[in-house]
């Protein structure tokens, strides 16, 4: 079934159900968060501020040396490199000289990364000095011609220099370019130019290129900002897109123009280049800029800058709550939290609950085919948040549940694929035709391979992923599952399920378990483990075995590599 309409306890009051998206290239966002934000520091990094004014002069730098080399609309530049201060100048300067902005994770082994820039045929790279020797190893038999090279002496000042090697370009040469807005973006079509080549399917499989047009950027970035600030689009001015609140503070506590969080969500990532880029600019938010997850830091950091939000992947909760006088930190300025890229465990929000019983507590649900956001629990104070789910399609998306082999939608309650229409879905997966054919059916619905439910009311729960569900004498085993009784154990940090390959049964359940570092932990074993989960699911469902590991693996966007563990199980034994 489509989610119903009726979601009144999740809807922000007093907003439409569809938005007026304005036909304008990426760049129109930090055009008028520029004349906007001013000199309100925009990002942050080891106390070395940027404000939006300095951010918008870098950008069209960027822009307009990328214009001196040719590239422009049709053009893929890669960005291989971790959050950093100069970061949002490449990433927006890319888009102003109309070009496509391809992220790559900085720790992708070189030939992987080779097969992604040769795929996107990328001419230019922008890296990161420290993975220099990596790269070399990479650039043979791509189109690669400029690499331009920035590393850790520009977060601290933007003219210094990189360590570079012979024909490289040193990224503070660029960002000393003209700084003036040349409009090299003006002849961009929202609708059918690329704005990303995102590459995706990390966690399952052979990455694929996701083709993201600057509409469905602008679309998703308000779709997401207007969600959780109570805001409606509009244009300044000058005809560039902005928002405007619509909602007061006793729906929504921080204005417009004075949030402040710490971006850590990766920006070569959906999650974080939309929302923790696109989104911080465009609300005026300061983001305290985190180039690794540092529990104590991050603590520290939010405690120090007063943080109005914690964002970040289940992982980063997890490992917070574990962080020793988290308990009696100063986080009264924080007032939301939000949750994404993997399902947060009940147990963990009821955790979040205790320590900020202040804060609204959310999570949302997507992914890269969907530029980034498709549901969301509300994020308005008199919402009704339904814990273990990823709350209700926001503006202008439907969601569908089909059977998981094919055909009409299910009632409400019964599991299936999760399916969803909307104007945020991707164009298709970059020259694989019958991939994108095989992922958006004819009436342009997206597959996601996700396992899920709709409720009554609309609001959707993420059961597993089709890939990660087990087979145990016939019966469907759903890992998740398993996963939240897991969660809910005393002593348990991180937990993620897997299936063992069985002759007799095809795969037994298998949890592999962290231990927390206190007394709950240390009493914890393969048997109180396994007693503890049991007693709350159906024989087939039964743990077979747990294993005790020192962390769960996980991809940089915060995701379980499930993959990891399935072939530790099907390692052969060591004689």
């Amino acid at each position: 079934m489509a989610a119903p309409t009726s979601t009144a306890a999740a809807w922000p009051p007093g907003l439409p159900r569809s938005l007026d998206y304005p036909a304008v290239p990426v760049g129109s966002v930090l055009r008028a968060a520029v004349r906007r934000w001013g000199e309100r520091t925009a990002f942050l990094q080891d106390d070395v501020p940027q404000t939006f004014a300095e951010l918008g002069r870098r950008a069209h730098a960027v822009a307009n040396w990328l214009a001196g080399q040719g590239i422009g609309r049709g053009d893929v530049v890669a960005v291989h490199a971790p959050n950093c201060r100069q970061y949002p100048a490449v990433y927006y300067g890319i888009l102003l000289a109309g070009a496509t902005f391809s992220p790559a994770n900085p720790l992708l082994p070189a030939h992987e990364l080779a097969a992604q820039l040769t795929d996107s045929g990328a001419r230019v790279l922008v890296t990161w000095d420290q993975v220099l020797p990596l790269v070399r190893g990479a650039l043979a038999g791509t189109p690669v011609e400029t690499v331009v090279v920035t590393g850790p002496a520009h977060v601290a000042d933007l003219a210094a220099r990189a360590v570079t090697e012979p024909g490289d370009v040193d990224l503070a040469d660029v960002l000393a370019a003209d700084p003036a807005d040349r409009h090299h973006d003006a002849g961009v079509d929202p609708a059918a130019d690329l704005a990303h080549l995102a590459y995706t399917g990390g966690t399952t499989g052979v990455s694929k290129g996701v083709e993201v047009t600057h509409r469905s950027v602008v679309t998703n970035v308000l779709q997401s900002t207007c969600w959780v600030t109570g805001s409606v689009p509009a244009l300044d001015d000058a005809g560039d897109v902005t928002v405007r609140r619509v909602l007061g503070a006793e729906e929504y506590p921080v204005r417009l123009g004075e949030g402040r969080i710490i971006a850590l969500a990766p920006w070569f990532h959906a999650m974080g280049v939309i929302g923790y880029l696109n989104g911080l600019v465009l609300a005026g938010t300061t983001a305290v800029v985190h180039m690794r997850f540092d529990p104590a830091r991050y603590l520290a950091d939010a405690v120090r800058h007063r943080v109005t939000s914690l964002g970040g992947a289940p992982p980063v909760f997890a490992a917070l709550l574990q962080v020793p006088g988290i308990e009696t930190a100063d986080l009264s300025a924080v007032r939301g939290v939000s949750s994404g890229a993997a399902p947060l465990p009940v147990s963990l929000i009821e955790r979040l609950r205790t320590l900020l019983p202040g804060a609204i507590i959310g999570e949302g649900y997507g992914l890269t085919e969907v530029t980034m956001i498709a549901t969301a629990n509300p994020a308005f104070r008199s919402g009704t948040r339904r814990a273990g789910t990823v709350g209700v399609p926001v503006f202008d998306t439907e969601i569908s549940i089909r059977p998981l082999g094919g055909g009409d939608p299910v009632p409400a309650g019964e599991r299936g694929e999760v399916c969803i229409r909307g104007p945020q879905v991707m164009r298709g997966y970059w020259r694989r035709p019958q991939a994108t054919a095989e992922a958006i059916d004819a009436d342009g619905w997206f597959h996601t391979g996700d396992v899920g439910v709709l409720d009554a009311d609309g609001y959707l729960s993420i059961v597993d992923r089709t890939k990660d569900m087990l087979l145990y004498k016939g019966y469907n085993v759903f890992p998740r599952e398993l996963e939240e009784h897991l969660f809910a154990v005393p002593g348990v940090a991180g937990a993620a399920v897997v299936g063992r390959p069985d002759p007799d049964a095809g795969e037994l359940p298998v949890a592999y378990v962290v231990r927390r570092d206190d007394d709950d932990g240390a009493a914890l074993t393969r048997d109180s483990v396994m007693a503890a989960v049991n007693e709350h699911v159906t024989p087939y469902k039964r743990l077979r075995d747990v294993v005790f590991i020192d962390a769960i693996p996980v991809s940089a966007a915060g995701k379980v590599l499930k993959r990891e563990l399935a072939a530790r199980e099907r390692a052969p034994a060591p004689a």
